[in-house]
């Protein structure tokens, strides 16, 4: 079963925090910026879905396995991920960043699920925007 948790905060907007993201174009001087990400997530606002995601055992499964071999840590039976995601202002996905759980195979894997989760499924915030998620592995 995979859980996804969603809140309601303000953003916090601040013009001094984007950095570019790819080299100008020949002849161009103009950069492609985008938000950095600050530090403290906790002031972004929470990613929200148009449409609720699927709930499956076949989600944690993996994660579960990746827990039981010792390739990962967990203090019972499920696993959160933390997760900064950059939404271009057309509701496209730009990045997606997990927090560091000591457990790179199920942070990137988490990254995937997201990706799958989130595409064509963020409504436009009219600007490019990091927001914050997390899901939570759960299994017997």
């Amino acid at each position: 079963m995979l859980a996804l948790a969603v809140q309601a905060i303000s953003p916090v907007p601040n013009a001094a925090m984007h950095q570019p993201v790819t080299a100008p174009a020949a002849g161009s001087h103009a950069a492609v910026l985008m938000p950095a990400l600050p530090e403290d997530w906790s002031a972004l606002p929470d990613l929200k879905l148009r449409r609720r995601p699927l709930r499956t055992e076949a989600l944690s499964s993996y994660v579960r396995d990746e827990v039981r071999s010792g390739r990962c840590a967990a203090t019972a039976n499920h696993l959160r991920v933390e997760l900064a995601v950059l939404v271009a202002a057309n509701g496209q996905l730009r990045r997606i960043r997990p927090q560091a759980i000591g457990c790179p195979t199920v942070e990137q894997y988490a990254s995937g699920v997201m990706l799958r989760m989130a595409r064509s499924n963020v409504a436009p915030s009219g600007e490019d925007r990091w927001f914050r998620t997390q899901l939570v592995f759960r299994w017997q």
